[in-house]
């Protein structure tokens, strides 16, 4: 019977292989992303199941499992077999969520969604650029696409996925992408926040800017964060949040190697100097042409 569900599962994983796009570009100049890194625990019904530079994070419950993150569209298969080396399977997964819709984390989606059957769960700002497998701004740049996926549910903010008694609450932080959807959840009496991005990155602030509002975007996202103190802070880069090492100390022995009420509040400073810097920059750069 484990002979033959591995069977399955290696046919349906060819299959949403030969639908999506071939290598990106950018697994080559970002070997981690697709480079596979053992599953493990992180909390209680927590996991990590991503590659070794982009995250994904499985969460599990008696009736069925949530998915944050499909990373680029070659990771589909990586996070499956993760998914099936922790002990569970893909098709239980129920809900797949999506911290933004760029191509290093929503890749992977269309190709997990046909493979588990899942409800696709994203925001209002970001539905448009998850369907059209494109990014607002640069529509017409081939780098930045990824394969388009439907979108079954719109998630507002404060609005709650409950599944099996687990509780996973979206908490909207725009600017890196219009709808950048953060999720909290309770674990094991610990406060767990996964956090989607406040990078500027490629992002344009500036003449013209990415999209409309992405600069006032970006500060209400500082604005409502500022205070935030999760027991556990995850992000969908694992160096955000020092994943490889916070893991060898686990390993090692340290059981709650990955609490830290102290690290998002630190992460979220540098990230709003960043971001001021950046601006500050662009707009200098935009005013002397």
């Amino acid at each position: 019977m484990i002979r033959f569900a591995a069977l399955v599962l290696a046919v349906k994983l060819a299959a949403c292989a030969t639908a999506t796009t071939p290598a990106s570009p950018w697994a080559m100049t970002n070997p981690s992303w697709v480079e596979p890194f053992a599953p493990f625990r992180i909390a209680d019904g927590v996991y990590y199941v991503g590659t070794r530079g982009l995250s994904s994070f499985l969460i599990t419950t008696l009736e069925g499992h949530f998915l944050i993150d499909g990373g680029l569209p070659e990771n589909a298969d990586v996070i499956a077999r993760n998914i099936e080396a922790l002990g569970f399977r893909p098709g239980d997964v129920k809900y797949l969520l999506n911290s933004h819709a760029h191509f290093d984390h929503s890749g992977g989606l269309a190709a997990l969604k046909a493979l588990t059957g899942a409800t696709m769960v994203a925001s209002d700002g970001d539905k448009g650029a998850l369907e059209t497998g494109s990014v607002p701004g640069s529509e017409d740049d081939p780098h930045y696409a990824a394969p388009p996926v439907k979108v079954d549910r719109v998630i507002s903010e404060g609005e709650a996925l409950i599944l099996g008694g687990v509780s996973l609450t979206a908490r909207i932080t725009p600017g890196h992408t219009r709808g950048c959807t953060s999720w909290m959840m309770t674990a094991g009496g610990r406060d767990i926040l996964f956090f989607c991005s406040a990078t500027v990155a490629a992002n344009r602030l500036a003449d013209p800017p990415q999209y409309d509002g992405i600069v006032a975007d970006y500060r209400a996202t500082f604005d409502r964060t500022r205070n935030w103190r999760p027991d556990i802070f995850l992000g969908n880069h694992p160096e955000f949040f020092d994943m490889e090492e916070r893991r060898a100390r686990q390993i090692a022995g340290e059981e709650d190697a990955f609490v830290d009420a102290e690290a998002f509040k630190s992460l979220i400073e540098k990230l709003e100097a960043a971001f001021e810097k950046a601006l500050a920059e662009q707009t200098a750069a935009s005013s002397g042409k």
